[in-house]
């Protein structure tokens, strides 16, 4: 009888300059039961999602330092990696200020965990 290869976690990539705030949203994800990298900023997202082709859900800040923001980065993602969901997130924003896309999520800070993670569960399936 042959080994079954394991199931693979969906990948969520947590887009927060606050490296605390980074480290919550890593374990968060994780407990949600999916497998989470990190970047620090949208340039580094835009790095590593033009590196892989495995990331379903990106998670992010929008205000962050760097040439753009997290509603900017949204929209790079919309328009170059259309299949991939997003959720944004923000302690200086009210969701009826943004153009979210479709299939978007706005969560202000301090978010709910628990809402948090059935969101991306509801996102993945």
């Amino acid at each position: 009888m042959g080994q079954s290869m394991p199931l693979r976690r969906p990948i969520v990539l947590v887009v927060e300059d606050e490296p605390i705030l980074r480290l919550l949203a890593l374990d968060l994800v994780e407990r949600a039961g999916f497998e989470a990298i990190e970047a620090a900023d949208a340039d580094e997202a835009i790095l590593i999602l033009g590196s892989r082709e495995d990331i379903a859900i990106v998670f992010t800040d929008i205000q962050m330092p760097g040439s753009m923001d997290g509603m900017k980065l949204a929209n790079a993602i919309r328009d170059r990696w259309p299949p991939i969901k997003i959720i944004l997130t923000s302690g200086h924003c009210r969701e009826e200020e943004l153009d979210l896309g479709p299939g978007h999520l706005f969560f202000a800070k301090p978010y709910d965990p628990v809402r948090v993670g059935q969101a991306l569960v509801n996102m993945a399936g």
